[in-house]
């Protein structure tokens, strides 16, 4: 459940449904390679803010009665201004209590915490504030706890995508990992190695920054201001159980 994050933005795989891979479709392999009837789904779409994630993915989660379910909702939310942070976790901790309670394994996340970067300086302090919570209602509901905000290897562009706000490849496998060791999975992935990223001039950075602003800050904000989204016409990549395809 979740949004790009989950969905697999940033590790393109044009053989899959909505040209994806990405960390849990990763998870999804290892696990399923131990066990001849393991059905997966991932409900996650681009662009959903919490709300829409609950409102739209929480009931089909619960039919699918699970074992085992991932969800990281939020983040969207946390890059608005006038996010009611505490009113979005109430309906979160009410989920989690609806997941826990199916007796399923549930994994949240902690927001990532950006340690260098600049357009998300601002907002560490939303995010912090967040990241209790979620400690808080995991704690309270028996979750389990990705802790995004203690994995510094993030702290490296070289994990990250070029739009600077989804992982890439090397990032959704290192994801992949962090999850399946914190289930105690045995599993044989490797250690992604960062893409390398020239070293620029200051005068070639602020190029890069401008090109940046052009291409993804300027198309995020248009959709912000005109209440559209990146997900509007996208659809789950596989909403009901399916056998899993080894990549």
């Amino acid at each position: 459940m979740g949004d790009s994050f989950t969905e697999g933005v940033g590790d393109p795989d044009p053989t899959r449904p909505n040209g994806l891979r990405g960390w849990a479709d990763r998870v999804a392999e290892v696990l399923a390679a131990s066990d001849p009837d393991f059905g997966y789904a991932n409900l996650a779409i681009r662009g959903r803010k919490l709300a829409a994630i609950l409102d739209e993915q929480l009931e089909p989660a619960l039919a699918l009665q699970p074992d085992l379910v991932t969800i990281y909702a939020g983040a969207n939310d946390m890059l608005r201004p006038s996010a009611d942070v505490d009113g979005l976790l109430e309906r979160y901790d009410e989920a989690i209590g609806r997941l826990t309670g199916t007796g399923a394994t549930v994994l949240v996340w902690t927001a990532f915490g950006a340690r260098k970067s600049r357009f998300y300086a601002m907002l560490r302090g939303r995010f912090a504030y967040y990241n209790e919570l979620v400690r808080e209602i995991a704690d309270r509901h028996g979750a389990q706890i990705v802790d995004y905000w203690r994995m510094s290897e993030y702290d490296d562009w070289g994990m990250w995508d070029v739009d600077r706000l989804h992982m890439a490849t090397p990032g959704h496998e290192l994801m992949a990992i962090k999850v399946l060791d914190l289930l105690g999975v045995p599993h044989s992935l490797s250690q992604p190695t960062p893409i390398v990223h020239p070293v620029l001039s200051s005068r070639e950075q602020r190029a890069a920054d401008l090109q940046w602003t052009r291409e993804h800050l300027g198309p995020w904000v248009k959709r912000r201001v005109t209440g559209r989204s990146s997900g509007d016409g996208i659809s789950a990549k596989y909403p009901v159980l399916t056998a899993v395809r080894q990549g």
